[in-house]
């Protein structure tokens, strides 16, 4: 009880420490007040759901209402366009005491461009006496809808109809490089938006200003006026300009003071927050508005600012979360030392901020049904995403961090007078190299077991050259051992070793397995087989071992690669009574293999699925991390990715015919820990696969932004971030947990991270291929397979080199872009390159395997572990 309470506090004062997070990251700034109102702003008065583009337009009414609405906070109000309402404004303006400057709206349509001049000079003429200015065209030049020569057409026709002050507007460089147009005008009408240009807020009202006085010195006879400045509350960072709400609100503030000492005439763009721009100016368009589109103010003008004004509440979301997160994860586990709690519960609260942080973005953000859509979809892979970050952080608690197990096995010494139970031991084979196998039989010839018989199964060989000296070994061997030779028999390796089952001894109480390359050590039934006197024990599990991984330096990253699985993750899996089965080195108690219906010849992880099954049926399970026999590691990498392949195949095929034991617990005949290990086991599967998407999905966006970089955007920060921090923690718990547990040195922890990391792509393919698939054929693993030439390797690879390629070119090309010289370009580039790792580690990979002569020394161990270095033809 005092354990649980100490835990308690110590998690709780994780939350309130998260909590403290939250506040450290949300500080206020400390940025001038601006006293009194605005001398201007420009006015748009399209509502969130207006759009022009579809002919949706605000009413009358909800004009009046926004001008209403800034009386007394502006002087003056600037419009784009004297259509479709907007002729109300300088009446409407009037009666809340504002001033206007009216602009007709010119484009590449001349009858809808000339309706826009006669209604400006209509209006223009009028009684209007708060109208000061007239705009013909916005930026109508920069974005070339008409040439200079058209638009002082424009400009002559309607100054030569109103006596009002004409310009056009105009960004700053546009005035510099035509100088003629301001000829045509009578002031300088000019937009200075540092964001646009990509500069940092640092500099930028220095920029805005020096820009100014630039345009005086080009043109001293004539008035300046900004018909537009400002700086966007949220969007797309252009090179080092970041839009902010903190860096919105510091700039008007510095402008606004600025301006009143310098005199300036200034319309602050803008009034209102515009969703509907974004799909012109992308997602900043929607945020130059000192008022959102659902008229509240976003910022006060005096007083500090915080860059998220609500923090608190999503820092009690985070809180929350975390919390459930922990009770669901840590409770249960009773033998967990705090330690391990304590590192688990920092991992559950930045995961629990990292959600809060991502939604928070999307729900400050104006969204579409698509929007929303795909906003959704990635906060759901964030989240599958960081699920396996928290599996991982799990397995790192428990790993290293679990008091003394109670389910450690190890080789046992029966008692004198014990009882032996017959033990029938089935070695199936399908087209294996004879003297391989002979090897195999003479290690099974010398196994030091009173009560046994060996059946050799070789089913659907057709060279008769090469199961016929195997036939002859086991006729030479004597009456123990007994060949079958099948033909056309279906079932794959499962059908040939449910025949044997039909052919093994009424009397054989225990049905040992092993592969045909495999040469075991002659304790190993002796000091397995007793575990079996404990009734309620189903199958007995050695791992697998290999004896030639010291032959070159492929084999020595595969070994190691497989040695992770059976010395960290079966040991651990085996405290819960939840290992994995495997075809060999395992022994299962004849009548409990009968009454859960035999080996599955539907499945190719026929031994992975039998283990299931019987732990639905009540029976435990032991593993004994001991190696007692050794089999030869893949020869090529192509051989050593069909094995891999098959495995996952297999375990997809697995979780469809068993989906509900292992994710409905009330229907379930499983423990909660055999469910989770199960499921977690493969989650790192399903992220590779999730990762594949996300791959091409990388891979689309990047061409998208070649194709159109001005209008493509990059995801947010939120997103990208737990993308690049999940791979970094992969490889980080994978270092760790290899030191600790693994007896290999720090390189040969690098050659199984390249090796297990070479295999993504292949996994990522089998879990979609076995998700909508399967009847996939059993693929057996190639023993002594030549070594083929590199092109052939390369052929092997080549989707994981196109891959490669594009992403790499992908990263250059980001790298490249001036307008994404920024953190989140960079950050994405970074992702980018995260995401070819895979796919390098496969091309290093085959480097290894095609210099089959080099050793690679520097990886084996001065000394080898005794369980490693001695070969059993040693010893017999």
């Amino acid at each position: 009880m005092k354990k649980t309470s100490f835990s308690v506090v110590m998690l709780g004062l994780l939350v309130i420490a998260n909590l403290f997070f939250w506040a450290y990251m949300n500080r206020p700034d400390k940025v001038q007040s601006w006293v009194g109102p605005m001398m201007g702003v420009s006015f748009n008065p399209m509502r969130a759901e207006d759009d022009p583009e579809k002919g949706l337009f605000p009413s009358v009414a909800e004009i009046n209402q926004d001008l209403s609405l800034l009386a007394g906070k502006v002087h003056a109000v600037r419009t784009y366009s004297v259509l479709n309402g907007l002729e109300q404004v300088p009446e409407l303006a009037a009666q809340h005491k504002l001033n206007t400057t009216i602009g007709a709206w010119i484009s590449s349509d001349p009858v809808a461009s000339q309706k826009e001049v006669d209604t400006l000079i209509s209006i223009s003429r009028g009684k209007h006496d708060n109208i000061v200015r007239t705009l013909v065209g916005n930026e109508s030049i920069m974005r070339k809808e008409v040439s200079v020569e058209e638009l002082i057409v424009y400009l002559r026709q309607v100054r030569k109809q109103t006596w009002r002050p004409v310009s056009t507007s105009e960004t700053w460089d546009i005035w510099i490089a035509h100088p003629e147009l301001a000829d045509e005008v009578d002031f300088i009408a000019t937009h200075i938006l540092p964001y646009w240009e990509g500069i940092p807020i640092e500099d930028a009202l220095d920029y805005v200003f020096d820009r100014y006085h630039a345009l005086q010195e080009a043109f001293p006879n004539k008035p300046i006026v900004l018909t537009e400045v400002g700086w966007p509350s949220d969007g797309q960072p252009i090179r080092g300009a970041k839009a902010s709400r903190a860096n919105q609100v510091k700039f008007l503030r510095d402008f606004l003071n600025r301006a009143k000492d310098e005199g300036l005439i200034y319309y602050v763009v803008e009034a209102f927050d515009q969703p509907w721009k974004q799909s012109m100016e992308g997602s900043s368009g929607a945020y130059w508005g000192i008022f959102n589109a659902d008229r509240q103010a976003k910022f006060e003008m005096h007083g500090d600012v915080f860059e998220m004004p609500d923090w608190q509440d999503w820092a009690s979301v985070a809180a929350i979360l975390s919390t459930i997160l922990m009770t669901l994860f840590l409770f249960s586990r009773v033998r967990l030392q705090l330690s391990g709690k304590v590192f688990f519960g920092i991992m559950a609260n930045l995961s629990a901020s990292t959600i809060a942080w991502t939604v928070s973005i999307g729900a400050s953000q104006y969204q579409t049904d698509v929007s929303l859509l795909l906003w959704g979809v990635l906060v759901v892979m964030q989240a599958l995403a960081i699920l396996v970050l928290l599996v991982e952080a799990l397995e790192i608690s428990e790993v290293l961090w679990n008091r003394k197990g109670q389910r450690s096995f190890k080789a046992l010494s029966a008692p004198s007078d014990f009882n032996y139970p017959k033990v029938s031991l089935h070695v199936p084979i399908h087209n294996e190299p004879p003297e391989m196998v002979k090897q195999t039989l003479f290690a099974l010839a010398k196994l030091d077991y009173p009560n046994l018989e060996v059946l050799v199964i070789d089913n659907n060989t057709k060279d008769n050259s090469v199961w016929q000296p195997v036939e002859a070994e086991c006729q030479r061997l004597g009456d123990k051992f007994q060949f079958f030779h099948l033909e056309n028999w279906p079932g794959f390796k499962a059908g040939a070793i449910n025949y044997a089952l039909e052919q093994a001894s009424k009397d054989a109480e225990i049905i040992a397995v092993i592969d045909s390359d495999y040469i075991v050590d002659p304790d190993w039934l002796k000091s397995l087989v007793p575990y079996f006197a404990k009734k309620d024990v189903g199958f007995v599990q050695a791992p697998q071992d290999y004896r030639d991984w010291q032959e070159n330096g492929f084999k020595t990253f595969c070994h190691w690669e497989y040695a992770g699985f059976f010395q960290i993750g079966m040991v651990q899996r085996n405290e819960s009574n939840a290992i994995i089965q495997h075809g060999t080195m395992t022994l299962v108690r004849k009548s409990a293999l009968e009454s859960v219906g035999n080996w599955g010849e539907w499945c190719i992880c026929e031994d992975s699925e039998l283990g299931l099954r019987l732990y639905r049926a009540g029976y435990d399970s032991v593993y004994v991390k001991d190696s007692f026999g050794r089999g030869v590691t893949p020869d090529t990498l192509s051989g050593y990715m069909t094995q891999r392949h098959r495995w996952v195949y297999g375990a997809m095929q697995i979780l469809k015919r068993h989906w509900q034991a292992l994710l409905l617990g009330n229907k379930s005949e499983l423990t909660s820990a055999q469910r989770y290990y199960f499921v977690a086991g493969w989650l790192p599967w399903f992220s590779d696969a999730l990762a594949l998407l996300f791959t091409f999905a990388s891979l689309f966006l990047t061409a998208q932004i070649v194709y159109d970089p001005i209008h493509s955007e990059l995801p947010v920060n939120a997103f990208i971030l737990p993308t690049i921090g999940l791979f970094g923690f992969k490889v980080f718990r994978t270092l760790w947990l290899y030191h600790e547990r693994v007896s290999c040195s720090a390189l040969q922890t690098l050659g199984a991270a390249i090796a297990g990391l070479a295999l993504t792509h292949t996994v990522a393919k089998a879990i979609w291929q076995g998700l909508f698939t399967s009847g996939r054929p059993f693929m057996r693993t190639p023993k002594f397979e030549k070594q083929r030439p590199f092109l052939a390797g390369l052929v092997t690879i080549k989707e994981e080199l196109v891959l490669l390629i594009l992403l790499w070119s992908a990263a250059a090309f980001m790298i490249s872009l001036e307008q994404f010289d920024n953190l989140s370009g960079q950050l994405w580039a970074a992702v980018l390159l995260v995401q070819s790792m895979p796919y390098f580690a496969s091309l290093l990979l085959l480097l290894v395997n095609v210099a089959p002569n080099i050793k690679l020394s520097f990886l084996l161990p001065n000394q080898v572990p005794q369980t490693y270095r001695e070969d059993i033809f040693d010893r017999l």
